[in-house]
């Protein structure tokens, strides 16, 4: 079998050869923006400075509340007075199954993402057992009860999609 053949077969985009591991995977892009429209907690999109089309993005490692979901509008208005017209530098690792970049968002040398879940108004991004990324940030808003953790049980966005589904899109008037 040839090395390309091998490099089928391997997993996560690696191709490993004897013991060395070659990446296969194409490197973030990262450009600074302007951030034009926060839609919730975990979505905005930004105008890159260096011109092209507007890009719509979702915070890397959170879960914010859904729009129509208790919590959702202040969510979306504290990660609005925070980026709102603002230039933030953008890195994109990946794409999720809306076409949404996965980025993180760094604004004044602060990641967005760690800077939102630390002032309790999203969570880490739960994956299997992890905790995920900003588990530190969330348990410090907990133990705080900053944001949403200021109720007793606020209800995770999964669950709550689970059980009501997508929030309805705004009619139009």
């Amino acid at each position: 079998m040839t090395l390309r053949g091998m490099c089928r077969f391997a997993l996560a985009g690696a191709c490993v050869f004897g013991g060395m591991a070659q990446a296969q995977e194409r490197p973030d892009e990262v450009y600074s923006a302007r951030v034009s429209r926060v839609f919730d907690g975990d979505t905005l999109w930004v105008k890159p400075l260096q011109g092209g089309r507007y890009r719509k993005l979702r915070l890397d490692g959170v879960d914010a509340p859904e729009i129509c979901q208790r919590g959702g509008e202040a969510s979306r208005e504290v990660l609005a007075r925070r980026v709102l017209n603002q230039v933030v530098e953008v890195r994109v690792r990946s794409q999720d199954d809306y076409g949404r970049g996965i980025a993180r968002i760094v604004h004044q040398g602060d990641d967005v993402a760690a800077w939102l879940v630390g002032n309790g108004q999203a969570w880490s991004y739960r994956w299997r057992r992890s905790l995920g990324p900003f588990s530190a940030e969330e348990a410090a808003a907990k133990e705080r009860g900053r944001g949403l953790f200021a109720e007793a049980a606020p209800e995770l966005p999964r669950d709550f999609r689970k059980r009501h589904g997508p929030c309805p899109m705004p009619s139009r008037g």
